[in-house]
């Protein structure tokens, strides 16, 4: 027969698993894609974590409600390392872009960083930024890992 005690944290240990497994998959499934009323721009991934070599595909949506304006033909996408020193930028063709509500565009990343070394597992941002009608500037970024 199991000591009363036992059973006692047994059970405690178990009811706080599942809350705690709970917490974790509502915050790590936060959705990257939300549409708002006014001007708005989002990043999405297909996932967070990626493997060495893997493709990235990155879409760059206008999920507001107003046309967004891009200074070139990289729709102002960035990849940096978390200290902010650019690994990897589009080649931009100097031609205003523009995205409509609704739009998007989407790029690939091979991992190759602008000077041609291969990308080495860590934390990476992507970012973009863009300016709305009246000329305000609207800015988003995510956070993903490159593992081994």
């Amino acid at each position: 027969m199991l000591a009363k005690s036992l059973v006692i944290f047994i059970g405690v240990g178990l009811i706080t698993g599942l809350v705690f497994g709970i917490y974790l998959i509502d915050v790590k499934n936060t959705s990257q894609l939300v549409f708002v009323d006014g001007a708005s721009v989002s990043i999405v991934t297909e996932k967070f974590d990626f493997k060495t070599g893997e493709e990235i595909d990155i879409k760059i949506v206008n999920s507001g409600t107003t046309p967004l304006t891009f200074s070139d033909g990289s729709y102002g996408l960035k990849i940096t390392g978390l200290s902010g020193i650019l690994m990897y930028s589009p080649v931009a063709v100097q031609v205003v872009s523009t995205l409509e509500p609704g739009e998007e565009i989407i790029f690939s990343w091979n991992q190759i960083k602008n000077d041609d070394n291969v990308a080495l597992e860590g934390l990476y941002k992507i970012s973009t930024n863009a300016m709305d009608l009246s000329g305000n500037k609207v800015e988003k970024s995510t956070t993903i890992t490159i593992w081994k």
